[in-house]
C-alpha cells in the first residue's frame, strides 16, 4: 500500500543542536500510530515537522522530505497554512480560544478560510462535534464560553475544532497527560472511531495507552528512531534490545 505520509531521511536541527536523525518512517492510512520514548528523545520535535511547525522557532531547520500524498511537504511552492488544514494538531493541555464560544471555537478555522454560510458552519459543528463525541453534551451550550466546559470536554472540543476543517492527518501531542482517568479513557475511545477519517499520529509516554489505541508503534531514542513495526510486535517481540529494555522498563 502506498503511505498517506512518508518520512524519508529526516533531520531535525536546533541550531547546532542534532535533534531528530534519519528519520524513515511510512504511515499508512485509517491507523493510529504512536511514537514512544524517554523524554527529549525527538518524538513531539518530529510529530511537530509533520505540520511544518519548527517553522515558527527560530534556529530550527528540517532536511529530508515529509511526504504527504506524494507531495513533500517542505517543497518551496506549498503553502504552509493550507498544509495545515490538512494536518490539524491537537496538544497536551486544551487550549480553546478563551473569548470564543463553544461553536466559534470549533468553525474558527472555516471562518478563516472564507466560510460565512450559517448553515454550512451550524452543520460543519454538528459533524464535528459528533465526530469528537460532545454533541450530545454541548448541543444545548453552543453559545456558552468554551472555558466553561470540563478538561476533558475542551480536550474533545480541540478535536472537533481540528476535524472541522476536514484533515487528512490528526497529530495528538500527550493530548491526555493532563486529563483524569475518565477522560483518558473517552479520548482513547475516540480514537478507534475517528482513524475511519482521519489518519492519527499520536506522542504518548504511557506505554500501557500505546498498547491500547495504536496500529503500529515507533520507538525513539536520542533522536534515533530505534525501532518502528506493528504495535503488538513492538510490545511482545521486539527486534532491538533497546527497545525491549525500554518497554519492560529497565530505563525510561
Amino acid at each position: 500500500m502506498t503511505p498517506l505520509l512518508s518520512a524519508q531521511d529526516v533531520n531535525i536541527y536546533y541550531s547546532a543542536n542534532h535533534a531528530v536523525k534519519n528519520v524513515n518512517l511510512d504511515v499508512q492510512r485509517g491507523t493510529v500510530n504512536a511514537l514512544i520514548g524517554p523524554s527529549g528523545c525527538g518524538k513531539t520535535t518530529f510529530l511537530r515537522a509533520i505540520n511544518r511547525m519548527h517553522d515558527l522557532t527560530p534556529g530550527a531547520r528540517v532536511t529530508g522530505k515529509i511526504l504527504l500524498d506524494g507531495q513533500d511537504i517542505y517543497d518551496p511552492g506549498v503553502d504552509p497554512v493550507s498544509m495545515r488544514r490538512r494536518v490539524g494538531m491537537v496538544f497536551q493541555k486544551p487550549n480553546p480560544f478563551p473569548t470564543m464560544s463553544v461553536f466559534e471555537n470549533v468553525v474558527s478555522g472555516l471562518k478563516l478560510a472564507g466560510v460565512r454560510n450559517r448553515d454550512q458552519l451550524m452543520e460543519v459543528a454538528e459533524r464535528s462535534l459528533k465526530g469528537a463525541a460532545l454533541w450530545d453534551e454541548v448541543k444545548d451550550r453552543l453559545k456558552a464560553p468554551a472555558t466553561g466546559l470540563s478538561g476533558g470536554q475542551q480536550q474533545r472540543l480541540c478535536i472537533a475544532r481540528a476535524l472541522a476543517v476536514e484533515p487528512e492527518i490528526l497529530l495528538m501531542d500527550e493530548p491526555t497527560s493532563a486529563l483524569d482517568p475518565a477522560s483518558t479513557a473517552r479520548i482513547e475511545d475516540l480514537m478507534q472511531g475517528l482513524k475511519q477519517i482521519a489518519t492519527i499520529v499520536i506522542v504518548t509516554h504511557n506505554m500501557h495507552q500505546a498498547a491500547r489505541v495504536s496500529d503500529t508503534t515507533s520507538f525513539f531514542l536520542v533522536g534515533d528512531l530505534v525501532e518502528h513495526g506493528v504495535t503488538d510486535q513492538i510490545f511482545t517481540s521486539p527486534r532491538d534490545e533497546r527497545t525491549e529494555a525500554y518497554i519492560s522498563g529497565r530505563f525510561g
